[in-house]
């Protein structure tokens, strides 16, 4: 099968396509050929680049350990192992495993993996699970949110065009977000009561103050947003060189007076999957695409995610062609998510 590999540490141009071993399942395991993939954030700096290098504890000190990369699938299950009861040869799915930027990926049964919402493309189911995922774990945990004001700073990438919908379709909190000029229409179809353009307007100045403030990016710190906060207010910060749940994490809650700041710990759920399906079939979720790419063209992929203008996500087209029309660029995309 083909598949992105890289053998180094370094810029996209480490990356090519090649031919691998197909993987075979195992017993609790299903095979997927892939139609869609994405190129992540976490992927390109994280794991390709080892720019956070101490995560290299975790990729491999010198050289990568995993030489594929891709988190988020969408495709066919075309075999299944003999434990497997619930998925069947055929069905359409999407989730989050590791090398997925190839055209074939096992997945376990209990893993991170449902079948994929009838009204999405493959392209477009593909690019669910990364951010919508993240944004859930880092929201949810002690942060009663239904009617709280809160800020997403970064309203515009992967993680904040799913943190925008899920605060106000699922959490129904008051929603500021903040983001690019260029992405301020595609931010506001999505739900925010109110949009910021960050060149023109520093929120950390207006006087007006916050709940919670996520930071989808990791771009600001407690120190500069402190005085954003109400009593009790609580600053997120979704800082990806740290999303290898390192024991430090512990360490990284800062306290002033009634107000605290905390790195917020990006997981994988199938529950949380199973919740964002729902949210998708309801209409209450819709996935944002920037660009897609052609799996040949995946250091073009890479380069474009890496100069963090993309707006939500970069998908790969892996393999065959995704049923009903192809997802438009998001700043195409006028619809607006319901109530």
């Amino acid at each position: 099968m083909r598949a992105v590999v890289h053998d180094r540490y370094g810029p996209p141009e480490v990356l090519h396509v090649d031919e691998v071993e197909r993987p075979v399942p195992k017993e609790d395991e299903v095979l997927v050929r892939v139609r869609a993939s994405t190129v992540t954030r976490g992927d390109a700096m994280g794991v390709r680049s080892a720019e956070y290098r101490f995560t290299r504890v975790f990729t491999g000190i010198r050289r990568p350990r995993r030489t594929n990369l891709g988190t988020e699938f969408a495709g066919v299950i075309e075999e299944i192992g003999a434990a497997v009861t619930e998925l069947r040869v055929g069905d359409e799915v999407f989730g989050v495993a590791g090398g997925t930027n190839a055209e074939y990926v096992t997945v376990r049964e209990s893993g991170v993996i449902a079948t994929k919402p009838a009204r999405l493309t493959y392209e477009e189911a593909a690019a669910v699970p990364d951010g919508s995922l993240l944004a859930l774990s880092c929201l949810r945990p002690g942060y009663p949110l239904e009617g709280k004001s809160v800020l997403v700073y970064g309203a515009a990438g992967s993680v904040g065009t799913a943190a925008v919908q899920l605060l106000v379709h699922h959490f129904h909190a008051d929603v500021t977000a903040v983001c690019d000029t260029k992405d301020i229409e595609v931010v506001q179809s999505l739900g925010a009561r109110e949009v910021l353009d960050r060149f023109r307007e520093d929120f950390t100045k207006t006087g007006k103050t916050y709940d919670v403030i996520f930071d989808a990016v990791g771009k600001h710190s407690f120190r500069r947003c402190r005085r954003s906060l109400k009593p009790n207010g609580t600053y997120i910060s979704m800082d990806l060189g740290f999303m290898y749940h390192v024991p430090l994490l512990a360490l990284a809650t800062r306290f002033v007076g009634s107000k605290r700041g905390t790195l917020g710990i990006g997981r994988y759920r199938k529950d949380d999957l199973l919740l964002v399906k729902e949210l998708v079939e309801a209409d209450k979720y819709r996935p944002v695409i920037d660009r897609s790419y052609a799996l040949d063209e995946v250091v073009e992929a890479y380069r474009y995610v890496e100069t963090g203008q993309k707006t939500g996500n970069v998908v790969l087209r892996v393999s065959g062609a995704a049923p009903g029309a192809q997802p438009e660029p998001a700043a195409k995309r006028e619809e607006e998510v319901p109530a």
